[in-house]
């Protein structure tokens, strides 16, 4: 792996910071969402706007995020549909602050941010774009961090930053995402450290496989270069998707361990060790498999290992639920072969 050198002035030496859109997708889940937006309005950067993607949430999200706003905040805000992002954005007049898109029904995660993102493209002069979780706690610095390695580098196309658990057995030091590895070949995809406490004092900017969805931020000509994120994912898998397609392009991507987010770990999905999150994943593993190398023995193996894996930590954290994590990992799989397998017959 080829090393950069990064500049690490601090963001105020840019006389004009570049515009951030931030797309937030919501699902049933208002708390984390009103939580987000708060804690985003505590962050230094001084340029950036907010587009939340409802996703036809059934527990009145809408009006709960939007009265919120609209009591606790100064921000200008709209609320539009699914059908005027479609228009281009011709509905909005001006730039709001922030922008509630309503869908019609839950297009998933990809397309629910490729919703959001569309608008900021076409809609806001936005130079980065950030796809952020709904469910994290942000520091005041973590996008200056994050925009300032960005702009150091034409070259670099995503940036992420250090992510801990926002409650691992009552401790906030132990590292969820430091970077992500992706082996196509032996089908392993994982966050390095994760799992273990942040010792790591001069921790170094390192170019890496993948950044996790939860927090990326993607330079604007990466969208018009690979295009959106992939939906037939529905969720999980889709960001490793479009960071090994940026790489495929050219672009670098980057961890920044400066920056430092937490994340409380699917809480819109039911928890880290989920069996409905089960089939999923495993689809998704074995489609990304598929799409940019050869489907083996080893790499199914190695997927089979790993998601006997997960499904021991969904018998560690509910009994009752470990068959019913085993079952979806099996049709998981074997959908996702199949999927994989009617395409290449119709090529």
């Amino acid at each position: 792996m080829s090393h950069t050198t990064f500049i690490t002035e601090k963001i105020e030496k840019y006389p004009y910071p570049p515009g951030v859109c931030i797309v937030i997708l919501n699902w049933n889940d208002w708390k984390n969402t009103i939580s987000c937006i708060e804690s985003l309005s505590k962050v230094r950067y001084p340029n950036y706007n907010i587009i939340i993607v409802d996703n036809a949430s059934q527990d009145n999200s809408v009006e709960k995020i939007t009265e919120w706003i609209r009591k606790k905040t100064n921000f200008e805000f709209a609320e539009i549909t699914k059908n005027d992002v479609e228009k281009k954005g011709r509905i909005l007049k001006k730039f709001p602050r922030v922008v509630l898109i309503k869908n019609d029904k839950n297009y998933g995660a990809p397309e629910g941010f490729n919703i959001g993102i569309s608008l900021a493209l076409s809609a806001f002069s936005c130079k980065y774009i950030l796809r952020l979780d709904n469910d994290v706690v942000l520091t005041p610095d973590f996008l200056d961090e994050l925009v300032n390695i960005l702009e150091s580098d034409e070259g670099i196309g995503i940036v992420g930053p250090k992510i801990f658990f926002w409650n691992l057995n009552g401790r906030k030091d132990i590292i969820w995402f430091a970077g992500g590895k992706a082996d196509i070949n032996s089908g392993k995809f994982y966050h390095y450290r994760i799992g273990r406490p942040d010792k790591s004092k001069e921790e170094r900017i390192k170019e890496v496989d993948f950044i996790t969805g939860c927090c990326m931020l993607i330079r604007r000509d990466v969208f018009q270069h690979v295009g959106l994120f992939d939906k037939k994912y529905f969720i999980y898998c889709e960001d490793i998707d479009f960071c090994l397609r940026a790489k495929r392009a050219g672009f670098k991507i980057v961890y920044v361990p400066t920056s430092v987010i937490w994340h409380k770990v699917s809480t819109s999905g039911g928890g880290a060790f989920n069996p409905r999150k089960a089939y999923f994943k495993y689809r998704g593993m074995v489609i990304l498999i598929r799409k940019f190398g050869r489907l083996n023995i080893k790499n199914l193996v190695n997927v089979l290992i790993d998601s006997l894996c997960y499904s021991y930590g969904t018998f560690k954290t509910n009994k009752k639920d470990f068959i019913f994590s085993l079952i979806n990992v099996i049709k998981g799989t074997t959908h996702g072969i199949k999927l994989t397998l009617e395409k290449r017959s119709k090529r």
